[in-house]
C-alpha cells in the first residue's frame, strides 16, 4: 500500500499502523550506528560524485570540506547517505530533504512578502524514510557542538531538544485536519515575541538584528553587490573563481553557444512556471550572464547566474540555474517518479516548503559535449539569512534546534502519514535520547572521514584548493 493509499485509511487505523511499526523497530534500536568492515571508502564515494563535475572547481569543493569537520559534513551527503541506508527504519516514508542539516534551515520570503522560517535546499530531496532526514539534522547538530566546544551533555541537550520538537509537532500535525497542516508555517514576526522569554537583551537584539539584515537582503541587495556599470551598462562583476562572467570564462564562438543555450534555458523553464508568473518572466529580457561557485557539497555542479532588466535598468531579476544531479539518496530510496532530476528538486521543494520562490522551474539542455543536463532555476536572492552555527552558544543552538525540528515536522507532514508517524513516536522520549546516541556516533564517524580526507590530500590522491 502506498502511502497516499494510507491517507484514506480511519484515523485510527493510520495510528495503529504506527504502533505495529514501533513494536518491529523499536525506537531505541535509532541509537545504533555501526558500520561493518565492507563500509566504502568516503573519500572514494566523494570523488565517485565529482567525477561529473567541471574538472577546475573540484579541488574547491575538497578545500571546503577540508575547512573542518562540520564542512565536510555539509558536503558529503552522499557519505551519510550510504551509512543512513544501514539503520533501523519504520518503513513509514516522506518527502525527505535529503541533505537535512542545520544550515539548510533559515530565513526565507514568501512570495506574500512575509519573511518565514524554513528548509532552503533540496537538490538531493527523494521520497524515503523520515529518519534519514531527523538524524542527518541530528549528527550536523552535534559536529557543530563539538567544533563550538560545547560539553556531551550539552550537545545530548541540544539534540534532544531538536528531536522532541520534531516528535511533539508530529502528535500536533496529527490531529490537524489537512488544510491546517498545508497552511502551517513559522512567520519570522512571530518568532521574537515567541522566544522573548528564553533569550536575554543581547540576545533579543541580534535576532532582531537578523531579521532586519535578512530583509534588506534582497533581490535590489544582490543586484547592486553582484553587478557593475560597463560603458553605461549593467554587468555581473567578475570574482574569480567564485563569480566568471561568459565574457571571461569562454573563447569567442564557446562563448556565443553557451550564451545561446543559457538564453534557450531561461526562456524554455518559463514553461514549467504557472501562467501569471510565466507572463512576469516575458516582461524581463537578459542581459549579462556568468558561472558561480555555490556551497559546499554542490562545488564543481554547473551553475549559471543570470541577469535580467525589466521597465528600465533598476529593475532587475537575478535567476540562478543550477544543475540538478541525481539524488544521492536514489541508490538506496529509489530513483522517484521524475526522469527529469531538476522536476525532481522543484517537485520535492514545492512539496516540503510552505510557500516558495515564484520563479521556481525546470529544464533540461544539451552541453558542448552533447550530453543531456537537468537544471532548477530560482531567485539567486530574496530575503535570506544563513545561521552562523560557529557562533552559537549551547542555549542559542538548542532554541535554533528546536525551530528546526519543528519545521522539518511540518515538512514531512505535508507528505507522509503522519498519524502512523506521530503514533510511532509515541509520547515519551525514547526517539529522542535514541537519536542524541546515534548523533554522538556519527559525529566521531565525521572526524575520522574527515581526517581520511585530509590524509588523502596530504597523499596527493585528491587535489584540494581554497577558494
Amino acid at each position: 500500500m502506498t502511502e497516499a493509499a494510507h491517507t484514506h485509511l480511519a484515523p485510527q487505523e493510520r495510528a495503529a499502523r504506527g504502533r505495529a511499526a514501533r513494536t518491529l523497530v523499536p525506537l531505541d534500536s535509532h541509537a545504533e550506528f555501526a558500520p561493518g568492515a565492507d563500509r566504502p571508502d568516503p573519500v572514494a564515494l566523494i570523488e565517485r560524485q565529482s567525477a561529473s563535475r567541471l574538472r577546475e572547481l573540484v579541488p574547491i569543493r575538497y578545500g571546503r570540506m577540508l575547512e573542518s569537520p562540520f564542512r565536510f559534513l555539509r558536503g558529503a551527503a552522499a557519505v551519510m547517505a550510504a551509512d543512513l541506508s544501514g539503520t533501523p527504519v519504520s518503513g513509514i516514508r516522506a518527502q525527505l530533504c535529503g541533505d537535512a542539516h542545520m544550515l539548510n534551515f533559515r530565513l526565507l520570503a514568501s512570495p506574500e512578502r512575509h519573511l518565514m522560517f524554513d528548509v532552503n535546499d533540496f537538490d538531493e530531496t527523494l521520497p524515503g524514510p523520515w529518519e534519514w532526514d531527523v538524524k542527518r539534522l541530528a549528527a550536523s547538530l552535534a559536529v557543530a557542538g563539538r567544533a563550538n566546544g560545547f560539553t556531551t551533555a550539552e550537545r545530548a541537550g541540544v539534540v534532544r531538544e531538536t528531536v522532541r520538537s520534531y516528535r511533539e509537532s508530529m502528535d500536533r500535525f496529527a490531529g490537524m485536519r489537512n488544510l491546517e497542516v498545508w497552511y502551517a508555517r513559522i512567520d519570522a514576526d512571530e518568532l521574537l515575541p515567541a522566544l522573548s522569554g528564553e533569550l536575554d537583551r543581547h540576545q533579543r537584539r541580534r535576532v532582531s538584528r537578523t531579521l532586519t539584515k535578512a530583509r534588506a537582503r534582497d533581490h535590489l541587495h544582490a543586484f547592486e553587490r553582484l553587478t557593475r556599470l560597463v560603458g553605461g551598462e549593467r554587468r555581473i562583476a567578475a570574482d574569480p573563481p567564485l563569480v566568471v562572467p561568459l565574457d571571461e570564462l569562454l573563447p569567442g564562438v564557446e562563448r556565443e553557444r553557451l550564451e545561446e543555450q543559457l538564453r534557450e534555458l531561461v526562456g524554455r523553464y518559463g514553461r514549467t512556471l504557472s501562467s501569471d508568473r510565466r507572463e512576469l518572466l516575458r516582461q524581463y529580457r537578459v542581459v549579462d550572464m556568468a558561472r558561480k561557485v555555490v556551497g559546499v557539497g554542490s562545488v564543481g555542479t554547473r551553475c549559471w547566474i543570470v541577469l535580467l532588466l525589466g521597465r528600465d535598468d533598476q529593475d532587475p531579476l537575478l535567476l540562478q540555474a543550477k544543475e540538478a544531479e541525481e539524488s544521492v539518496l536514489a541508490g538506496f530510496a529509489g530513483p522517484g517518479r521524475h526522469t527529469n532530476q531538476g522536476e525532481r528538486v522543484v517537485a520535492g521543494q514545492r512539496l516540503m516548503q510552505a510557500a516558495s520562490d515564484i520563479f521556481l522551474g525546470w529544464e533540461r539542455v544539451a552541453g558542448f559535449d552533447g550530453r543531456q543536463r537537468d537544471f532548477y532555476v530560482r531567485q539567486l536572492r530574496d530575503w535570506k539569512a544563513i545561521p552562523r552555527a560557529d557562533t552559537m552558544t549551547p542555549d542559542v543552538m538548542r532554541l535554533f534546534g528546536r525551530l528546526c525540528g519543528a519545521t522539518l515536522a511540518r515538512a514531512h507532514a505535508r507528505s507522509g502519514d503522519r498519524i502512523a508517524l506521530a503514533a510511532y513516536l509515541g509520547g515519551s522520549d525514547a526517539f529522542d535520547r535514541a537519536v542524541a546516541s546515534f548523533a554522538e556516533l556519527y559525529a566521531d564517524r565525521t572526524e575520522l572521514d574527515h581526517r581520511a580526507l585530509a590524509e588523502a590530500v596530504r597523499d596527493g590522491r585528491v587535489v584540494a584548493a581554497s577558494a
